[in-house]
C-alpha cells in the first residue's frame, strides 16, 4: 500500500503465482513478482526456520516505499524485506485484468 495504489486483494488469484497455487511459467512481469516473492518466503522458511505467513512486523513508508527499519528479529526483518521487494516490484509492473482469476490450466 505504500508503493502502490492497489490493495493486496487485487493480487490474490492473479496469474499463476499470486496465490497459493504457484506453478508453471509466470504469465507476465507482475506474476513473476509473485513467483520471486514465493521463493523469498520459501527461502525464509527453509534457511531460517521462519513462518512468513504468521510473522508480524512493522514497516514504515519512506519516500513512497516500504522500509524495514527497526528492532526486528531475524525472521521479521527477512519477511519484511520479502514483502517490501514484492511491493516495489508490483508498483513498477503493469496490471493486466485478463490475468486476474485466470483459468489455472494455463499454469502447467
Amino acid at each position: 500500500e505504500c508503493a502502490n495504489i492497489r490493495g493486496w486483494w487485487d493480487y490474490f488469484e492473479y496469474g499463476c503465482y499470486c496465490d497459493s497455487r504457484g506453478s508453471g511459467t509466470p504469465v507476465d512481469e507482475l506474476d513473476r513478482c509473485c513467483q520471486v516473492h514465493d521463493k523469498c518466503y520459501d527461502d525464509a522458511k527453509r534457511l531460517y526456520g521462519c513462518w512468513p505467513f504468521w510473522t508480524l512486523y512493522i514497516y514504515y513508508c519512506a519516500s513512497g516505499y516500504p522500509s524495514c527499519v527497526g528492532n526486528f528479529t531475524k525472521c521479521k526483518k527477512i519477511v519484511c524485506e520479502c514483502d517490501s521487494k514484492a511491493a516495489m516490484c508490483f508498483a513498477r509492473s503493469p496490471y493486466n485484468n485478463w490475468n486476474y482469476d485466470m483459468n489455472q490450466q494455463y499454469c502447467k
